[in-house]
């Protein structure tokens, strides 16, 4: 084997293992890969809405939940102020207790003065009843004389006047016991009365404390649900948007990828094929028979040289007899060879993504040649074919 064929068979042994071409049909078409665009995209908006849609839920959420909170903050001042009102309201009640038992100290005092009085009224009617009532005709028939009658007569009136103030006294402290002891007990009802309602008020205010923390719970709760679903939201975007990313990955792809028809002509209108594809006498061994297994078009040096369909560049570089090369991958096991580019003319990369008609070199007579000329392979699944059959 010549070093010509030696080098060939090794470069193409490479692309082998670097750049597997595809086999069979492509796994989706343009369409279908479009189709699954807008399927991600559209999940993409919903998941993006939903997440906005939690998001502004928890924004409301966190409003009123500080609307809650200062109305908790409220109540709780409410209820401290009642607390204290309570206290004084207590301290009234034990004042108000400890006047009543001064009430009911005073009020013995005014029945033992009354049960002296009764005793004292009783002690004058027993003695009048002995001794019979004394009238004024008695004092003066027992009197001595006129100032001895007077005399009687001042003591009478002044026994039945202690007698008229002790009753008038009794009357007094029996009704000064009455309105105190009503007064007091009107204040007991009163302060008691007052405890009560603080009592109930405070009921209702720790019971408004209660559900208003049970707001602020459910407002959290709420709110933590609310984060996850925006957290898992922003996730499903992601992965989403990597998917999207793919499938646009996976679209040019298969927009590169050859499914038939006619090629490009990688070389302008008007230059003749100056040796078709088939056995020949080689030009420079002159052996003959020998296989020539692409086409070559006659050009000047540094004709343009074009991609003959849309694919993945997998060899930009110098493959001994064939001079400086280019191979395209098309897809679907369908490769093409541009080889004897000038020095310099090759104007693509390994790797990348070249267009139908797209410039990627220009004519030269590197390698094994004997002049200016394109040598354009078509190969499918490696092996070479005449390329005339991909461009009539």
């Amino acid at each position: 084997m010549n070093r010509r064929a030696l080098a060939l068979v090794t470069v193409l042994l490479l692309v082998c293992v670097v750049f597997r071409p595809i086999s069979g049909q492509a796994a989706s078409t343009v369409e279908e890969i479009d189709q699954q665009i807008s399927r991600v995209k559209n999940e993409m908006r919903s998941a993006l809405n939903e997440k906005a849609s939690a998001e502004a839920e928890m924004e409301t959420i966190q409003q009123e939940r500080e609307a809650t909170q200062e109305s908790l903050n409220l109540v709780m001042d409410q209820i401290n102020e009642v607390a204290v009102n309570m206290q004084n309201v207590s301290i009234k009640i034990a004042d108000t207790e400890l006047a009543l038992q001064e009430a009911g100290r005073n009020l013995e005092d005014t029945e033992a003065r009354i049960e002296q009085r009764d005793e004292l009224l009783q002690s004058r009617v027993r003695l009048l009843y002995t001794s019979g009532f004394v009238s004024y005709m008695d004092v003066l028939l027992s009197s001595t004389s006129f100032a001895d009658f007077l005399t009687r007569t001042d003591a009478l009136q002044a026994i039945l006047h202690q007698d008229k103030d002790i009753l008038a006294e009794h009357k007094r402290d029996k009704e000064l016991q009455i309105v105190q002891q009503q007064e007091i007990e009107d204040k007991m009802a009163e302060v008691t009365a007052l405890y009560g309602r603080l009592e109930a008020y405070s009921m209702q205010l720790m019971e408004k404390e209660k559900q208003k923390e049970v707001m602020i719970l459910n407002y959290d709760k709420r709110t933590e649900e609310l984060e996850h679903v925006s957290e898992e939201q922003e996730a499903l975007v992601m992965q989403l948007a990597r998917k999207n990313a793919d499938l646009e990955k996976e679209k040019v792809r298969v927009q590169s990828v050859y499914s038939g028809g006619k090629m490009l002509l990688p070389i302008g209108q008007g230059y003749r094929i100056s040796s078709s594809f088939g056995p020949r006498t080689h030009p420079i061994t002159g052996v003959k028979g020998k296989m020539h297994t692409g086409t070559d078009f006659a050009a000047p040096q540094g004709t343009p040289i074009y991609a003959a369909e849309a694919g993945t560049v997998i060899v930009a570089q110098v493959t001994s007899g064939y001079g400086n090369t280019v191979i395209i991958d098309h897809g679907n096991g369908i490769w093409t060879l541009y080889a004897h580019i000038r020095n310099g003319g090759i104007k693509v990369e390994s790797g990348e993504q070249v267009k139908r008609g797209q410039k990627i070199a220009e004519v030269g007579t590197t390698g094994n040649s004997t002049g200016p000329h394109l040598h354009f392979e078509v190969r499918e699944n490696e092996k070479p074919v005449d390329p005339m059959g991909y461009l009539r």
